[in-house]
């Protein structure tokens, strides 16, 4: 059977040999930007077009702001102890205990920044001469952070001080318990803050500080660098440790995915420039067993470097014993580095396997019951003998997946449900969480992401109540894959130079993402499979005459692609047989000339007006105008000063001009949410549109004429004048069918409505934009 699919376009019936495959269901994303400010910033930079908006993208508004960005070294920091009121007393604390000998205790984490940060702590206090240990709760039966248990242990043990990494600052009880037994109590933390902070004798934390400071997006282990290198200054001995330590907190604050903004940026640069000659064994073994030693990969960038190594460290808090990193990362044995080396990486390729084995369960079990994200609206799936440690990773790929917010969990046993979220930018997780928090036993988390535990018998009854709360906060067109753009661009300008000015931007991460830019009318010339299931796509790809190769990573499902389509893209350099090229890696795709609509304008209501004679209005004009609708004219060179635009708008114009009205609502908002005008002239004329008949043969032989086997919806009602909602009917008459589009009128029922909505006039359109909310 032949069908229409949602995002528009149609398969027709031209060869059995070119059915085409399901494409991506994504929505594209382009913030705006102000396009004087973007002028003002490029011809002040000299710079190309497309790097100007990135930087806006970026809120890097002024030259100044860009060079900080790309120097982050030049960044003018305060000392840390000016910004940490604590920091001072942290240091007497541990520089006094270790005069006397006290036995101190480090409680971590067993997550990636608690292990790295128990890791650098212990190589820094041992070097210093401190009596150190360190505690890590059992993920399985503690939890997170500090406990009790710890607590009473500790000083079972005749521990004088405790000093907590990545945790502690919500610890009240466990904290209040140590200081019961006379124990010392250090804190460094980088998580929210609460109400009530714990009786700690010092407590060292980002969120403290305010949210302007360079400092406020330290990860733990960034917090714990500063008090180790602050002790090892006032001590004398700092020289030695600060390449090593800085290493450290590199690995940590990638593998923790921190902002890497601010101070973070700065030291995350500095770290990986000197990771690949580390003088660490078990960073020299890490880099080894994941094939990133130059000798392995002379290509490979020291940004490659920390997040090849980020995932391994990753994979052993996930799924193996947090005690492997920390040893591996303190340890002067090459022997037992090379050991413990060879454990994270089978550990993270089981983690891979289990990733891999649980995702497949979970798409298959989601086929076999026909979800459907346009009807439930969060995504909800618990299975036994899942592993815990893992489905946050499966949550995130099912969110790239279906564009849904996901709840995913497995049993702990018969009767409770553990397990992680993973959401889309208009569903926050936390509100949703403190919304069903009757039906929870334990739940946790911020805006993207949490965690949950609740009764198997309430599953049903919170699945409903996640969907009620999803339906107060999201539309339906909310629910489909985000892909945010930086920048269109055209192949020809994809040259090295543009490169190496994009790369400039590294480290990529968390809140600084890798480019993402987009280039329309692109005919695929080649499109074949990768991968030993042929998971992946390798694609040539033509525009203008330039070709350029692609991959597309876990695309295989969607192969063969249209002929011709809109890709959006990163740019890379891949090496092969010591020959380096420009590559683009897919990360979206849609037929070509199909539209994308970028954020809500946050200006003021337009004004809807009626349009005066051009020869009157345009004089008046200074600002770029955008001149749309059938029959539009040509403006004379000498009638206005202003820039005057055509038909498709690709910045903002303050004033839109309507010569006649585009040929549906979705076009029309479609204009304005890219053109995000001021004032909006409405003309009168009106379209013409062919007889019935001759339509309807008109659409008929030009479908029948498309090399393509998809056309896209949006651009051939364009081409007739004609509402999607038209011929979506006109296609039924002829057909095809059109399951996934909502019920039709008949033709001549759809035609009378269209030209009602062709005599609308200003008032009108201001009633309707009002109600849209995207004027």
């Amino acid at each position: 059977m032949t069908t229409v699919s949602s995002i528009g376009v149609v398969p027709l019936p031209i060869s059995p040999l070119r059915i085409m495959g399901v494409l991506p269901q994504q929505r594209w994303l382009l913030p705006p930007i102000d396009p004087e400010c973007h002028d003002a910033l490029r011809r002040a930079l000299g710079c190309h077009p497309s790097l100007a908006e990135i930087y806006l993208r970026r809120g890097l508004t002024t030259p100044t702001a860009v060079r900080a960005f790309l120097e982050p070294e030049t960044l003018e920091l305060p000392p840390p102890n000016a910004v940490f009121p604590d920091l001072d007393l942290a240091v007497e604390l541990l520089q006094r205990a270790i005069a006397r000998g006290d036995k101190m205790t480090i409680c971590g984490d067993y997550d990636a920044d608690g292990m790295t940060s128990t890791a650098l702590l212990l190589r820094a206090l041992r070097h210093l001469g401190a009596d150190i240990d360190y505690e890590i709760p059992s993920r399985m039966h503690e939890g997170y952070g500090i406990n009790e248990r710890i607590v009473q242990e500790c000083y079972d043990r005749g521990v004088k001080l405790i000093l907590t990494v990545d945790n502690g600052i919500a610890a009240l009880h466990p904290i209040l318990k140590a200081r019961e037994l006379g124990l010392t109590v250090i804190v460094t933390d980088h998580h929210d803050v609460p109400p009530q902070l714990p009786p700690a004798h010092a407590i060292l934390n980002p969120k403290l500080v305010p949210p302007t400071s360079p400092y406020h997006t330290l990860a733990g282990v960034g917090m714990a660098y500063i008090l180790a290198v602050s002790l090892a200054q006032r001590l004398g001995n700092w020289r030695p440790l600060v390449r090593p330590l800085r290493e450290l907190c590199t690995l940590g604050t990638i593998a923790d995915l921190a902002p890497l903004t601010g101070v973070n940026r700065r030291w995350v640069k500095q770290g990986l420039q000197t990771l690949p000659t580390s003088s660490l064994v078990g960073v020299q073994a890490l880099m080894q067993v994941a094939g990133c030693l130059p000798e392995q990969d002379a290509s490979l960038k020291p940004t490659a470097v920390g997040f090849r190594l980020g995932p391994r460290i990753n994979a052993i808090g996930r799924i193996g014993d947090p005690q492997v990193v920390i040893e591996l990362l303190t340890t002067d044995d090459p022997d037992r580095a090379q050991e413990l080396a060879a454990l994270c990486e089978a550990t993270n390729r089981r983690r891979q396997d289990l990733c891999a084995a649980i995702e497949a369960e979970a798409i298959a079990h989601l086929e076999e019951t026909d979800f459907d994200p346009q009807q439930e609206w969060v995504l909800v799936i618990v299975q036994p003998n899942w592993h815990h440690g893992v489905i946050g990773i499966v949550a995130s790929r099912l969110v790239e997946r279906y564009g849904v917010p996901v709840f995913i969990g497995t049993y702990e046993n018969e009767t409770i449900i553990r397990g992680s979220i993973r959401s889309i930018p208009e569903f926050h997780v936390f509100e949703a969480l403190e919304a069903t928090k009757d039906l929870l036993l334990k739940y946790g988390g911020h805006k993207a992401a949490g965690g949950f535990s609740l009764r198997a018998e309430h599953l049903a009854a919170w699945r409903d109540r996640l969907r009620a709360f999803a339906q107060t906060c999201l539309k339906p067109e909310d629910l489909r894959p985000l892909v945010t753009l930086d920048a269109e661009i055209s192949f020809e300008q994809l040259t090295w130079d543009f490169y190496t000015q994009v790369e400039q931007l590294q480290p990529f991460g968390s809140e600084n993402p890798q480019p993402m830019f987009c280039s329309r009318g692109v005919k695929i010339l080649e499109q074949t499979p990768m991968g030993q299931q042929g998971e992946h796509l390798k694609l040539t790809l033509e525009q203008n005459g330039q070709q350029m190769t692609a991959k597309a990573w876990r695309w295989g499902p969607f192969l063969p692609l249209p002929t011709r389509v809109d890709i959006a893209y990163h740019l890379t350099a891949h090496t092969w047989h010591g020959e380096t090229q420009l590559e683009l890696e897919l990360k979206g795709v849609k037929p070509s000339l199909a539209w994308y609509v970028p954020a809500p304008p946050s200006h003021p209501i337009p004004s809807w007006q009626p349009l005066p004679p051009l020869t009157t209005l345009l004089p008046q004009l200074r600002d770029p105008v955008l001149l749309y609708g059938y029959g539009r004219p040509e403006v004379p060179p000498n009638l206005t000063t202003a820039a005057i635009h055509y038909d498709r708008p690709r910045h903002r114009c303050p004033t839109l001009i309507l010569w006649s009205l585009p040929p549906s609502s979705t076009h029309l908002r479609w204009l304005l949410a890219i053109a995000q005008p001021k004032t909006v002239y409405v003309g009168y004329q009106r379209p013409a549109i062919a007889p019935l008949t001759t339509l309807i043969l008109s659409i008929q032989n030009e479908l029948k004429a498309k090399e393509e086997t998809q056309v896209n919806l949006l651009a051939l009602s364009q081409a007739y004048w004609i509402a999607p909602c038209t011929l979506v009917a006109i296609l039924r008459h002829l057909g095809y069918s059109c399951e996934e589009f909502a019920p039709t009128l008949s033709i001549t029922e759809e035609l009378a409505r269209l030209q009602r909505w062709y005599q609308l006039q200003a008032k009108d359109l201001a009633r309707l934009a009002q109600l849209w909310g995207t004027a």
